[in-house]
């Protein structure tokens, strides 16, 4: 990280009680959340934000969350994002290396019509944002995705794009101690 952090040992008061309801929901606190350290209210929020996209009500399935989540990442190039939402995406039994030949352009990438109309949509937000028009969410009606489902791909790429963007913009980098040991419940 190329800021200042407050560590979990030396927080108290609202920090405290934020960096201690990530470890209850998550197993863990993660890099992108310690690096908000310094602004505990918009770590609080965050996490709401988070936890509300990947792991509340939707009319999509944690591992088209997380699909999306990587298209993204890897669209942006994230690397801190691809390796955290691979794993997410591997302990949810969906292989992410069909997403990232679907990103790459490099191959068959074996998805099935609907998440491929969802993770073009949100390569596309990503990518191309100045493009996006109506036909790009008429291609998810035609897949399948009522207005719902539509509206949360947009939440959920557009969320990834904030974090991408975080993550990067403050030099967060994998390693496999920090990637690893979070809970991936539905």
């Amino acid at each position: 990280m190329w800021i200042r952090t407050v560590d979990l040992d030396e927080a108290d008061g609202p920090l405290r009680e934020i960096c201690e309801r990530v470890i209850s929901e998550r197993g863990k606190l993660s890099d992108i959340m310690r690096v908000q350290s310094l602004a505990p209210g918009a770590m609080g929020a965050h996490l709401d934000l988070y936890l509300a996209l990947l792991f509340g009500r939707s009319p999509l399935s944690r591992p088209d969350r997380e699909a999306i989540a990587v298209a993204v990442s890897l669209a942006n190039g994230c690397e801190y994002c691809i390796q955290h939402h691979s794993a997410a995406l591997a302990a949810l039994r969906r292989d992410p290396e069909p997403i990232r030949r679907f990103v790459d352009g490099t191959g068959n990438a074996g998805l099935d019509s609907r998440l491929e109309a969802i993770l073009r949509y949100a390569v596309r937000l990503t990518a191309s944002l100045e493009d996006i028009g109506e036909a790009d969410v008429e291609s998810l009606r035609d897949a399948g995705l009522s207005d719902e489902a539509i509206l949360h791909v947009n939440l959920i790429a557009s969320y990834f794009n904030y974090v991408n963007r975080i993550a990067t913009g403050l030099g967060l980098r994998p390693s496999p101690e920090e990637v690893g040991g979070y809970r991936y419940d539905p």
